[in-house]
């Protein structure tokens, strides 16, 4: 009885390959991202406007004496909506 798994081989490879370039592509826009937040604080006004990110009402904020602990729940939770608003517009707009 021969194994199926030699058929399928070079396609996986394929599907390999194309995560590879969307992983690449993913963390371009991640460098990308980063660099406009480090130029978006060198430029007066434009860091008020990222001023509330971190501070929304449902962000977990605690500091003590040599501590401090913080975690955006709030603000996690409207960047997703966000983001996912975002990638569904995009394949809405590339599918028609």
């Amino acid at each position: 009885m021969r194994c199926k798994l030699q058929n399928t081989w070079p396609r996986l490879m394929i599907e390999w390959g194309s995560l590879g370039k969307v992983v690449i592509g993913v963390g371009l826009c991640v460098v990308l991202v980063g660099l406009l937040l480090l130029a978006a604080d060198r430029v007066p006004g434009v860091a008020n406007l990222l001023g509330w990110f971190g501070r929304l009402p449902g962000d977990i904020s605690i500091r003590r004496d040599n501590f401090s602990f913080s975690f955006p729940l709030a603000t996690s939770l409207l960047l997703s909506v966000i983001l996912s608003l975002v990638f569904y517009l995009i394949t809405w707009i590339v599918r028609r």
